[in-house]
């Protein structure tokens, strides 16, 4: 396989892809939380792809192939040897339930808070049977609205040099394919972009 090669740019521009999403969890202790925010970017990620045909699926291919290889080393990391295909089987399945929860909750005929219902149940992690507290509603509210946002706007980050912000812009194929983009951070919000 040549450096230049189609396959070899697809995995390196997946392994760039994996890090953009996985950067900020790498030196956590490996949690449910954790796992459950990387499977939602990795969620952003696949969809995105896969508006870009054939040669995006593929590319798709090598993204989750990193990110099985990834979360292989942080689960034997984290002690569990003796099982480890089983829990790799059932994290799996934990991430194809949840790729279509997401899918689901993003159809023009979804319900108005069917993001907001999957996203509590599979990230929050607060009792799906009880009604939520404000506080927990107010956490859930924003996450729906980052993953609407995010999703909607799969940005590529470039230096708006007359603001000296971060400007957002529709990600292309090639910023795709090789990494050129970030999501907003969980932790601070996105700077106000209003003009001078």
């Amino acid at each position: 396989m040549l450096f230049y090669s189609n396959q070899s740019k697809s995995i390196r521009g997946a392994n760039v892809v994996y890090k953009r999403k996985s950067h900020k969890s790498t030196n956590l202790l490996y949690t449910m939380t954790t796992f459950s925010l990387l499977v939602l970017h990795m969620w952003m990620c696949l969809r995105r792809l896969k508006e870009e045909g054939k040669e995006g699926v593929e590319f798709g291919q090598y993204l989750y192939e990193i990110y099985n290889h990834d979360l292989e080393l942080r689960v034997s990391k984290a002690g569990v040897n003796l099982l480890l295909t089983k829990w790799m089987k059932d994290l799996e399945k934990i991430l194809y339930g949840n790729i279509v929860a997401y899918d689901n909750a993003l159809l023009p005929e979804a319900g108005k808070n069917d993001l907001s219902d999957v996203l509590r149940r599979n990230v929050i992690c607060d009792d799906a049977g009880s009604e939520p507290s404000d506080a927990a509603k107010c956490v859930v509210q924003a996450m729906a609205r980052y993953v609407r946002r995010e999703v909607s706007c799969l940005s590529v980050t470039g230096r708006n040099p007359r603001y000296n912000v971060y400007a957002y812009v529709l990600a292309d194929k090639e910023a795709m394919f090789s990494g050129n983009f970030v999501f907003t951070s969980l932790e601070n919000p996105p700077p106000n972009l209003t003009r001078p």
